[in-house]
């Protein structure tokens, strides 16, 4: 494999709005990224991806842009911006912007001249159909959001239009070359300010097949999912291969695609030697139990499908390329709250189970991709009553739950295991007000347990989650073990044994053994060879006597074997 820039730094997601706020708004900024430049490179951060900062009238918190090249005022200007690619520089931190482009805003200027003129230039940037009251829509695909994907065109009673997202969020027609030109565009505008590359959300999406038409119905409301669509759909890495060559491989230009829907033939095309992408986020763990019912039906991840999802995505990108590994992102729960067992947060061994869980996925081959307040253990967060969430799916998810027959309390229950502001309360700095994240009103109530699990109280503490995260970026930073820790294979280990993730991390010259005890009982591990050190382990010391280890509950290891 052709060794990339990116390949050995550690990255971190930012969710801006929720990071640090300092006018005392409410809402995260800039500056606030700015003024913790510092802590990320004390926490040896190397690569930071920025939710979405544009302009946008946030129907879905910044993935409905309407000026691309703007600042939104709530987070400041572009100046800030251009100070915060500076500052990131000098520390060797690289920035990546959020890339969104299979839809923008309905006030962004191409969609308002659309509404003026359905047939005119506009109109043929977004996918616009007749249609009268009473009849048919176009197709029955059901919005990521719930509802038809068709709305009615603002002023026209006779014409729809197509938003996979939210209303707010028309399709943009990619079929269109003028389209995909001025996206070029303003993807190399970036590109030339200094921006290190891009997050490509829902990339997959731009490519519907065509004509529209519908698919069997999966729920009660007579719609599909689009799922459907999208398995039918041909050409994606067509538009993606120009994309890339238009602009991304003109500037070695870091890119990690939003893929869902990938095809096993196409991996090689998105992330291979020539790959329209440099890298891809592994999101085989977060759709384990999915199905087309909703949440509701969702059941608990066990130990046994977390394992078996991981060493799956690492067999099929083993001569392919690199996968982002992730535990949590901004559209996801967080990780230590839906991977552990119930009750594992609560117990006396909550701190041992979350480094485990994260040295588990952090040592894979791959990108590690952090979420902010990850490397702190944050946890899900409690909502007594729906009209308190602002997550848009989780409001649809539950009407979905009350519609299946859960009651009230039961459907809440539901959306406060996946709800997306889960991962969206403000960053928990210290035990201040607030959590340090604001002296205003918080945009979104902070987690309560910010009391106990915040920054403050872990920095110091070298048994803390922060610290453990800060010696797992260092292990793999560290020159004697890089090669083997970015490059080595991946191979399970003991891989049909309950309650056991393991496996080898192997380079021609080293032989790592990650070893992690999913459960809250001892076990006996037999180890293949000799221990020649123990590299990192999250309780302060391993138990090993004649080739066994003797590993306490949710006891995490990384052993140097004798290769």
């Amino acid at each position: 494999m052709e060794h990339k820039w990116w390949h050995s730094r550690t990255a971190y997601q930012i969710y801006p709005k929720s990071f640090c706020d300092t006018n005392a708004d409410g809402i995260g900024d800039l500056r606030g990224v700015i003024s913790k430049l510092d802590y990320l490179q004390e926490l040896g951060v190397g690569l930071v991806w920025l939710s979405p900062i544009y302009a946008s009238p946030l129907a879905d918190q910044g993935y409905d842009i309407s000026d691309y090249y703007r600042i939104d005022p709530r987070f400041g200007t572009m100046d800030d911006m251009d100070e915060l690619l500076r500052e990131a520089g000098r520390r060797d931190i690289r920035v990546v912007m959020d890339l969104v482009v299979n839809h923008c805003s309905d006030e962004h200027e191409w969609f308002r001249k659309a509404c003026e003129d359905p047939y005119g230039k506009y109109g043929r940037y977004f996918y616009i159909r007749k249609h009268q009251d009473g009849d048919p829509l176009p197709c029955n695909w059901r919005s990521y959001f719930g509802g038809p994907v068709w709305s009615k065109l603002p002023g026209h009673d006779d014409l729809v239009y197509l938003h996979l997202f939210h209303r707010k969020q028309p399709d943009l027609n990619w079929e269109n070359p003028e389209v995909r030109r001025d996206i070029y565009s303003m993807i190399n505008w970036w590109l030339e300010k200094g921006v290190a590359g891009f997050r490509i959300d829902a990339i997959i999406n731009i490519k519907k097949a065509l004509p529209f038409r519908d698919y069997p119905a999966d729920r009660e409301d007579g719609l599909s999912s689009v799922d459907h669509m999208l398995f039918e759909a041909k050409g994606v890495l067509d538009f993606l291969n120009e994309m890339a060559d238009e602009t991304f491989r003109k500037y070695d230009a870091f890119t990690v695609g939003e893929v869902f829907n990938e095809k096993p033939e196409e991996l090689p095309l998105f992330i291979g030697e020539r790959g329209c992408f440099s890298t891809m986020f592994d999101f085989a763990e977060t759709v384990i139990n999915q199905g087309p019912e909703g949440w509701h039906a969702q059941k608990p991840v066990t130990p046994e499908a977390y394992k078996a999802a991981c060493f799956e995505s690492q067999r099929k990108t083993r001569d392919t390329g690199f996968l982002c590994n992730i535990i949590e992102n901004h559209d996801e729960p967080r990780g230590v709250s839906r991977y552990l067992p119930a009750g594992t947060c609560e117990g006396p061994y909550a701190v041992a189970a979350k480094k485990m869980l994260g040295g588990l996925n952090f040592m894979l081959r791959g990108l590690p991709f952090l979420y902010q307040g990850q490397e702190i253990g944050m946890e899900n967060t409690r909502c007594s009553r729906i009209e308190d969430v602002d997550d848009i799916s989780a409001r649809d998810q539950y009407r979905v739950s009350l519609e299946a027959g859960l009651s009230p309390e039961e459907a809440m229950e539901v959306v406060n295991r996946f709800s997306r502001d889960n991962a969206r309360t403000p960053f928990q700095w210290d035990a201040s007000d607030n959590a340090g994240f604001t002296s205003g009103t918080p945009w979104l109530p902070v987690n309560p347990n910010y009391r106990t699990i915040n920054l403050d109280a872990q920095r110091n503490d070298p048994d803390s989650v922060w610290n453990f995260y800060r010696a797992l970026i260092a292990l793999r930073r560290n020159p004697d073990y890089r090669e083997t820790a970015v490059y080595g294979q991946t191979t399970p280990y003991l891989p049909e044994r309950k309650n056991l993730m393991a496996y080898f991390r192997r380079s021609d010259t080293q032989t790592l053994l990650v070893i992690g005890n999913f459960q809250d009982a001892e076990a006996e591990i037999p180890l293949p060879g000799a221990v020649r050190r123990v590299l990192l382990d999250n309780l302060n010391g391993c138990a090993v006597e004649a080739r066994t280890l003797r590993a306490r509950p949710w006891q995490f290891a990384v052993l140097d074997m004798d290769a």
